[in-house]
């Protein structure tokens, strides 16, 4: 993760260089993998155009390369889609097992975009030239065995929303960051200061900041969450703030 600016100048360089390889040798050039902090940075400096397309692999990716074009209609894109069937009849497996097998191989994250498990299978999203390691060599994940290949579809990550309401006293961050995370407000002040929560995808790095409607919070090992604004107050003058929350698989009925 890239919080402090003599990092975002170097990859904003980086894409100023790959921008100028593509008007000079007339041909695509494209970054690795950058998360959504980053986009956010370099979307300001690199906004999207004709010439310029931030690209997952599918619709609604949350980690996207920054592809320069030198033509409006070049579709130029090297990312692929690798899947892997599992059988977790007797080991189940979830995000962090497959995290932790894709980083044992000393990867750096930015080599692969989006990945989840749905219908028995591992969906991983990462380049053409990636590709070819990670099938050759990601056969293992918490001692189940998998064996990837490239597919010729680029299925989409499917999310449902849940609402729900929190009561507060102060529409600070700390506040709302403890109940989010049902930890103290002490404690949500900590976790602030640590870097471990980001509003709209920048670290946030002031306790007593307030929250804006519409603004995600996402909180490391809670999740992410999107305000939507204040819906009344309480006798006590406490105020209630409703949230939404993208969950990763088919909303299950019952």
């Amino acid at each position: 993760m890239m919080n402090d600016s003599s990092d975002y100048a170097a990859l904003a360089a980086h894409l100023e260089d790959l921008k100028i390889k593509s008007e000079t040798w007339h041909r695509p050039a494209a970054t690795a993998f950058l998360n959504e902090e980053e986009q956010a940075a370099m979307r300001r400096l690199f906004p999207e155009s004709p010439l310029i397309r931030y690209d997952g692999g599918y619709p609604g990716a949350r980690k996207k390369k920054v592809i320069f074009l030198y033509q409006e209609e070049d579709d130029f894109s090297d990312i692929v889609c690798i899947t892997a069937e599992i059988d977790q009849r007797f080991r189940a497996i979830g995000h962090r097992d497959v995290l932790g097998a894709i980083m044992s191989l000393q990867v750096d994250r930015h080599s692969f975009g989006d990945f989840w498990l749905e219908d028995e299978r591992i969906i991983l999203y990462t380049s053409q030239q990636m590709a070819r390691f990670f099938c050759d060599n990601l056969l293992r994940i918490a001692n189940l065995p998998v064996s990837f290949e490239v597919s010729a579809d680029h299925p989409v990550q499917v999310f449902h929303t849940r609402e729900f309401e929190v009561t507060l006293s102060s529409e600070r961050m700390d506040a709302i960051v403890a109940a989010l995370a049902h930890v103290s407000r002490a404690k949500g002040a900590q976790m602030i200061r640590e870097g471990r929560v980001q509003r709209n995808h920048r670290p946030l790095v002031k306790p007593d900041e307030v929250c804006d409607n519409d603004c995600t919070i996402s909180i490391r090992g809670t999740g992410r969450f999107r305000c939507l604004g204040a819906v009344r107050r309480t006798k006590k003058d406490r105020i209630v703030v409703r949230f939404a929350q993208d969950i990763q698989g088919k909303e299950r009925s019952g």
